[in-house]
């Protein structure tokens, strides 16, 4: 039962992984502090924020919304915290009410991963307030508990971070504002639902999460409140959760991003407490053009399917949201069938229950053909479930073959013939694929699983002991060799979507047993340097990223950030770690939890091979490091839970085909169109 807090009320938590969402009609800045047992936050870093949304055990959204979802692990929170607390904030810069008490009364609920509310509580009586403390999570006696707070200040989250005892607060708000803003700017706006479609919607997801991550960093409402397992933070992501709808990327998932090279302009203004202008900031006088027409349908056939057919600015958006307007279609049509199923099983149990409540129908002709009549209820149940389930897969399936051939390099599989006209992109793609998304049910449909640009989080290619789906058996040697492979295709793939000269690739292999896996990179000379070897290749690499990691953040911190050294490489960087922890000391693994935490803000992201069990003996003091990583696997493996309709997604990672020269080609061509830059 959910708790219904009033201001000043407590509720203790069975729970430690949990959601808190948040819900106030307008668009909020959603941020959280860390604070110790007098809940003094003691610095910047105590606090979460969209310029820097993700701390041990917290995960924030990464732009203002009317909806927000952020993730609280308070198992992986520091020791010294003792208070959590949860603020929300009216943003400065944009078009929007000043106070509180011209809003609805914002309403905060602690749930669970499976969605199930813990404790409430709408906070009522603002009145001039621009931010608020919402609600605080705090350790008692070993023991995690939440208070109703609901303590506004008319000052602003500037006076709300000094009143915490934050010294810095004045300078964080401003910070705070700034990259809302900017986000908000480069945000793009949900496509209205389509009346083609029989008033389906279909909604932009990010980031997010990932896929099973639990930790969700995404902003906007998702339609029947599906946001699926991309990624993740979380979600993206771990990873995931809600994904990222338009994230600011998220997240969401989640997630959920680093300032790109040219900031969209600033949207339009309008008077403080004016209606809110979501128009796209680049045409701010035009609607987004229709999705394509579909051809007219025969009489009594469904309506042919047409790649492209979604709300969008351009081809890649519109194909963008409809891959993700076909993960949510599968997943409420499959929740449907598994829901239905689940109700004929119940309504069988009870029919026969009552039968052989009554001993005199157990035995003899009356109570067979109870039994009877009862099952042939059940089947007629899981039929009728089942026919719409195969209906709406054809409908998926034919869509799926319209949309598969017309994806983009960024989106299409290694074997798509896209890849055979590649060029080098002059921009950026808006997502990545990184494999394909499928369910049990719908073992032949393929979702690609797409994850917004640039990479929020970090990828972590699991190379220990999976259960792979078919049942097949991989011995370690093989399963690390296999990672590996998967590791070099994701990031040829990066290398491919990025242009030339934006994206740097290092790469370390301590023991170099790496080397036949990673003879494309090398041959092709796509990479900053021959891979690192060694306890003091280890060393030199971790040491440069580090140091471009604190540059970069001191000079957006300072606002300076024309101020870095001549020369700096301002491209995004990719670190690859093969065969963790294996030549890492203890040093080396404390910079490399920092470029995880830290990196991704900054431009510098991490993608690694490992298996988690030669990892062990640090025991939980990578714990952290993990959760922050979307877990990927390199062979199919269903370990993408999504929480929110109680799926889990197999996860199938796109290698190249057997034979295929098209890693190769691509790598070449990305070389040649580096060659030609430096000239």
């Amino acid at each position: 039962m959910t708790a219904e807090l009033v201001r000043g009320q407590n509720h203790p938590l069975a729970e430690v992984r949990l959601e808190i969402r948040v819900s106030a009609g307008t668009p909020i800045v959603a941020g959280a502090t860390l604070g110790d047992e007098n809940g003094t936050v003691h610095g910047v870093e105590w606090v979460a924020h969209p310029g820097s949304p993700l701390l041990p055990g917290v995960e924030v959204s990464r732009q203002a919304a009317a909806e927000h979802r952020l993730a609280v692990d308070l198992d992986a929170v520091a020791e010294a915290v003792h208070r959590v607390g949860v603020l929300l904030a009216l943003p400065t810069g944009i078009a929007g009410p000043a106070s509180f008490g011209s809003v609805p009364a914002p309403f905060v609920a602690v749930t669970g991963l499976d969605g199930t509310e813990v404790a409430s509580y709408t906070i009522t009586g603002l009145t001039a307030e621009s931010a608020v403390v919402a609600l605080e999570l705090y350790r008692r006696q070993g023991a995690w508990k939440v208070r109703a707070i609901g303590q506004g200040y008319a000052g602003g989250l500037a006076e709300l971070l000094a009143d915490q005892g934050l010294p810095q607060a004045r300078q964080l708000a401003a910070g705070i504002f700034k990259a809302v803003e900017q986000g908000m700017a480069r945000s793009v706006p949900a496509p209205p639902p389509r009346p083609s479609d029989g008033g389906r919607s279909r909604q932009p997801a990010g980031p997010a999460p990932g896929p099973g991550q639990s930790d969700a960093s995404h902003n906007g409402q998702h339609p029947q409140g599906n946001p699926g397992p991309y990624g993740g933070p979380p979600p993206s992501g771990p990873q995931g959760t809600q994904p990222p709808q338009t994230p600011a990327e998220p997240p969401a998932d989640y997630v959920t991003a680093p300032t790109p090279t040219n900031t969209p302009p600033t949207p339009p203004q309008t008077p403080a407490g004016g209606p809110i202008n979501y128009s796209h900031p680049r045409r701010q006088n035009t609607a987004p053009p229709p999705p394509p027409t579909a051809p007219p349908a025969r009489p009594g056939q469904p309506a042919q399917p047409v790649a492209g057919d979604a709300t969008g600015w351009s081809m890649e958006e519109r194909l963008y949201n409809q891959v993700w307007g076909m993960f949510e279609d599968l997943a409420r049509t499959t929740a449907a069938y598994r829901s239905a199923v689940d109700f004929a099983d119940t309504r069988m149990e009870k029919e026969l229950d009552e039968v052989l409540s009554d001993p005199r129908s157990r035995i003899g002709g009356q109570g067979d053909a109870a039994r009877e009549t009862a099952r042939a209820k059940h089947s007629q149940l899981v039929d009728q479930a089942r026919q719409v389930l195969d209906r709406d897969l054809a409908q998926l399936a034919a869509e799926a073959d319209v949309v598969e051939p017309a994806l983009p390099p960024a989106y299409a599989r290694w074997d798509n013939p896209v890849w055979h006209a590649y060029r080098v992109p002059m921009e950026m793609p808006m997502a990545l694929r990184l494999g394909d998304l499928h369910l049990p049910e719908s073992d032949r449909l393929r979702i690609p699983m797409l994850i917004r640009l640039p990479l929020e989080r970090g990828l972590w290619i699991d190379s220990g002991r999976t259960g792979s789906v078919d049942g097949t058996f991989f011995d370690s040697h093989e399963l690390r060799r296999l990672a590996l492979d998967s590791a070099v295709a994701h990031t040829a793939r990066l290398l491919a979507v990025h242009p030339a000269d934006e994206f740097t690739v290092h790469v370390i292999d301590p023991a170099g047993s790496g080397a036949q896996s990673l003879a494309p990179l090398v041959r092709a000379g796509v990479l900053a340097g021959p891979p690192a070897v060694g306890a003091a290749g280890v060393t030199d690499v971790l040491a440069r990223l580090t140091q471009r990691v604190d540059l970069v953040q001191m000079a957006v911190r300072g606002g300076a950030a024309d101020s870095l050294p001549p020369g700096f490489d301002t491209s995004q960087q990719l670190l690859v770690v093969n065969d963790f922890p294996h030549g890492f000391d203890d040093r080396a693994v404390n910079q490399l939890r920092y470029l995880a935490d830290e990196g991704p803000a900054v431009g510098v992201h991490l993608m690694m091979v490992a298996d988690r069990e030669d990892a062990a003996g640090y025991g939980p003091l990578l714990d952290p490091l993990w959760r922050g990583l979307m877990r990927l696997t390199p062979v199919p493996d269903d370990h993408l839970a999504d929480p929110w309709v109680g799926h889990a997604w197999t996860y199938e990672p796109t290698l190249t085909p057997p034979g295929s020269r098209v890693l190769d080609t691509v790598l070449a061509q990305v070389a040649q169109a580096r060659g030609q830059r430096s000239r």
